[in-house]
């Protein structure tokens, strides 16, 4: 009697063969037991969010539905203990996870061995339901298994890292060659995504799975569309400055990086036996890159470089022998629709050919011993941020509800600092700081007043009177009979800028005594102080109409010849006219 294991490799190879007569793809690859488990933890913790809130499940809810999941495929006797609540929408996300995947289960292939075999020369039946049941669920004895990476027997030899994390390890090396045959394996892109670490976290694989569901693709597609369009798009077709993926934009470059580089060895290397070992040995690499040879991670990496190296060259050696025995001498027929590769390069079908065999003996691989080693969150550091636990990097970040962590008194003085209101910072100015606009001062005020020393003069409607002493007096009296009997058409534009610009630099006081008088001056300054005051109000007055309601105008300047024994001089009674800027500048240094 042939054992279990015999069969079961015959029963994948069968399938295998003949698998494009019912499957759209001929790249679909197989899930064992452990892959099996994981797909349904997910299932399980996608619908106990969609009914609880929470994307969280206990391992005992898994090892129910498990046995659930297989009686109910396998079409055995149902259990006696009772079934999950919500049972038939784990086992629609199951199902729907594994076609969107590209995948299929180990039932689904005994299933479809039924309907796939030859008549004559395949056996009816090579492994019955209940002997499938008793292998996926760790029941039956494994010596009957052919697996050299499980010893039948207790081993004497020391083995420097453990065998959680050696089946870590072995796991990631299995998920980058699934990708190279299968990249629509979610299950595969999540095991490898950030290993080693690449800065892509929860975070960053809750954004790509976003991606991809807005999408409809596969996690790998989003990956390698969003890095397509950043490298060779262009600013017409490059994503938004809004796409969350941009900020991974080095981590997720450098995961298709690598695998271009995988693509490239497995397209150029013609034979299969140094290409699956160059394969593996860039994983390798990748993974041990700044470790020592102490290292747990670094032993496990060596160890499971060598067995699959050895196993890929087996696995050729057979291949060429059944090759080399089933051949007529003529020439192969042209590739059918479904094959590998099919209307692309030749280089890398022969290698593909041999990782899709790899990892269907992976699938028969006997089920982890320890669930909770499988299933735990505590998974080991691979170099990650987030370890390589699948419930953990599926289950999105949680979103911040508004309320802060932070102690009362903390939040109190957060809120004080924003309702502080900020000193307002002066900007340091030059000494040529009357070129800057004045801030302190309206704009009305600025034009009307250059200078912030003068002020209306005209608050109260009614005339202020002033006690001056009596040259004050007598000038300004002088001056405005002057102004009175000069003829109008005396350089009107000359009284005009007086007004607008000599004006408000004009002493208010006269101070200064009067050098000369007009012909036409009626005064003298020998007369009183009183008699001088009464005839200004007058004059004031016979000005302004005999209305006291507006305020006085100002005075204009008049010129006045002045006679010198031996010389003739022509000054004006005030200052010559100014230049450009120069009255905002005196106004400003006039203290």
């Amino acid at each position: 009697m042939e054992a279990l294991g015999d069969r079961l490799q015959l029963l994948v190879k069968t399938f295998r063969r003949e698998c494009p007569r019912v499957l759209e793809s001929e790249r679909t690859t197989v899930h064992g037991a452990d892959g099996m488990m994981m797909v349904l933890q997910l299932a399980l913790a996608e619908v106990n969010k969609q009914h609880r809130g929470e994307f969280k499940v206990s391992l005992s809810d898994v090892l129910m539905a498990w046995k659930h999941l297989l009686f109910g495929k396998l079409h055995l006797p149902a259990p006696d203990s009772a079934r999950l609540d919500n049972y038939d929408l784990i086992v629609e996300a199951y199902e729907s996870f594994l076609k969107r995947s590209n995948t299929v289960d180990l039932v689904d292939v005994l299933r479809m061995y039924k309907q796939l075999r030859q008549v004559n020369a395949d056996p009816e039946e090579p492994v019955s339901p209940i002997q499938l049941f008793e292998f996926l669920t760790g029941t039956m004895e494994f010596s009957e298994l052919p697996d050299s990476s499980v010893p039948s027997t207790p081993s004497s030899i020391s083995r420097p890292c453990s065998s959680q994390m050696k089946m870590a390890v072995r796991r990631v090396f299995c998920s980058y060659l699934n990708l190279l045959v299968n990249t629509k394996n979610d299950m595969a892109v999540a095991l490898t995504l950030d290993v080693p670490g690449r800065a892509l976290g929860r975070q960053a694989f809750t954004d790509v799975k976003h991606a991809a569901q807005s999408a409809n693709t596969s996690l790998f597609l989003a990956v390698t569309s969003f890095v397509r369009a950043i490298q060779l798009g262009g600013k017409g077709y490059a994503p938004a400055e809004s796409d969350p993926l941009r900020k991974h934009v080095k981590g997720l470059s450098d995961f298709v990086q690598f695998l271009d580089n995988l693509e490239e060895i497995l397209g150029e290397v013609p034979d299969p036996s140094v290409c699956g070992a160059k394969l593996v040995a860039a994983i390798r690499a990748a993974l041990v890159k700044g470790r020592s040879s102490g290292d747990a991670l670094y032993a496990a990496a060596e160890e499971t470089t060598k067995e699959l190296k050895e196993r890929i060259c087996q696995i050729h050696e057979i291949q060429k022998r059944a090759a080399s025995g089933s051949g007529t001498g003529i020439s192969p027929a042209r590739p059918r629709a479904y094959a590998v590769n099919h209307a692309t390069a030749f280089g890398g079908r022969d290698t593909v050919k041999v990782l899709m065999a790899l990892l269907d003996e992976e699938a028969l691989t006997p089920p982890c011993a320890n669930k909770a080693d499988l299933l735990s969150e505590e998974q080991p550091d691979l170099g990650g941020a987030e370890g390589t636990c699948v419930l953990t990097l599926f289950r999105s970040p949680e979103v911040s509800t508004g309320c802060s962590p932070q102690p009362l008194k903390n939040r109190v003085q957060s809120r004080l600092d924003l309702l502080k209101p900020k000193a307002k910072d002066k900007a340091m100015r030059s000494q040529f700081a009357c070129t800057y606009k004045e801030e302190e001062l309206p704009l009305n005020r600025v034009l009307e007043f250059p200078s912030s020393s003068q002020v209306p003069t005209c608050v109260h409607p009614a005339p202020k009177v002033r006690t001056t002493p009596a040259v004050d007096e007598e000038s300004c009296s002088g001056a405005e009979g002057r102004s009175t009997a000069k003829p109008p058409s005396e350089c009107p534009n000359k009284e005009q800028s007086g007004i607008q610009q000599g004006a408000a630099l004009k002493p208010r006081s006269g101070n200064a005594p009067t050098r000369g008088a007009g012909p036409g001056d009626g005064q003298k300054i020998g007369d009183n102080t009183q008699s001088k005051g009464n005839k200004r109000k007058q004059v004031d007055s016979d000005q302004h109409g005999g209305s006291e309601n507006r305020p006085p105008e100002k005075k204009r300047t008049t010129s006045v010849s002045v006679k010198v024994p031996g010389k003739k001089v022509g000054k004006a009674a005030g200052k010559k006219k100014l230049i450009s800027g120069q009255g905002k500048l005196t106004s400003f240094f006039r203290v």
